[in-house]
């Protein structure tokens, strides 16, 4: 299995990036990876970076990097030598099965959609995101790709996301919830309950209708469906009250001696809830809807996040997500 990997995008370093990389080589034997960069200066962190299996990682030049405030227009028209293009090319000529890149969202979009295309059926694609729930996860989409969408788009959503929970995480029939601002029929603007009707009419999913956000850190949904707009709020507000309660507990836990004594008799449980709730260690989107499998990371991932990423990327390459959800698409829409 081959990667591809932007290694220049985002706001961390190349070089955490190579660490990342590196890990994800020792962790699977079977992988290959595609460093997609400026080689020269690739070449020397990896020259610093210690024993690696070499055979296993090649450079691809790019000698240009979509920054994080570009407009995606203007990527798209002055950008095709930059890392982030040249990541998705190595998967639209099958040198790789899957690309992973931390760069600007809205670019990786638009590339995304240009030199991978979508299929027949789905009109824009979705990211989809795994957010930490009370039994293990859910997974959320749109999280940001979309902030506008109708009622048919959120219906291919559904599809979507109901596919990668199948594929990827082995669930059976996947609780579908589409996220509103109350569980009563009247509730919520003509798009989301247009949706909520497509949904209730298809009986192919397994659709519990309309959830609420809290819904979305509990165990009654396995996919959660919405717009970017609200989605990519719902995301970031979890990923800040996570980051709160930790913060607050390291505080309480370090004001005396009676309190760090507790820290250390607790520390197995303290670890238990950071990976939990770490949003790096849940880092890694999948841009659903492309011909190929891409994975967005977080732009500030650290190396442990963007290890995820890839493991990521690993993981719905191995299961060939874009095929499985192609097929299901075009039985299910066309």
């Amino acid at each position: 299995m081959r990667v591809a990997l932007d290694i220049m995008s985002g706001d961390e370093s190349p070089r955490s990036r190579i660490r990342a990389a590196l890990k994800a080589l020792n962790a699977f034997s079977e992988l290959e990876l595609l460093l997609v960069g400026d080689s020269d200066l690739l070449q020397s962190y990896l020259n610093d970076a210690g024993q690696f299996d070499r055979n296993r990682l090649s450079l691809v030049h790019a000698d240009a990097t979509v920054a994080m405030d570009e407009k995606p227009s203007f990527a798209l028209r002055t950008k095709r030598h930059s890392s982030m293009w040249q990541a998705l090319e190595c998967v639209s000529d099958r040198r790789a099965d899957a690309c992973v890149s931390a760069g600007n969202t809205g670019a990786l979009m638009a590339m995304g959609r240009f030199v991978l295309k979508t299929f027949a059926g789905v009109d824009r694609p979705a990211i989809a995101a795994s957010v930490p729930s009370r039994n293990g996860s859910t997974l959320l989409l749109d999280v940001g790709a979309n902030v506008d969408c109708t009622s048919m788009q959120l219906f291919q959503f559904a599809i979507m996301g109901s596919q990668l929970a199948g594929a990827v995480h082995g669930i059976e029939r996947p609780r579908i919830g589409l996220l509103n601002v109350g569980t009563e029929e009247i509730k919520g603007n003509e798009r989301v309950r247009i949706a909520h009707q497509l949904l209730n009419e298809y009986r192919q999913l397994n659709y519990i209708g309309y959830i609420e956000g809290h819904d979305i850190f509990s165990d009654r949904v396995d996919v959660v469906v919405c717009d970017g707009f609200a989605g990519n709020i719902a995301l970031k507000t979890g990923e800040g009250v996570a980051s709160l309660i930790a913060d607050t507990l390291t505080e309480m836990f370090s004001r005396n001696l009676v309190t760090q004594g507790l820290a250390v008799l607790l520390s197995p449980i303290l670890k238990e809830f950071n990976r939990k709730v770490d949003p790096e260690l849940h880092n890694g989107a999948s841009l659903l809807g492309l011909q190929g499998t891409v994975i967005k990371s977080h732009g500030g991932a650290d190396e442990k996040g963007f290890y995820r990423a890839i493991c990521q990327a690993v993981r719905e390459a191995g299961k060939d997500v874009p095929a499985r959800l192609a097929a299901d698409v075009e039985k299910m829409l066309l």
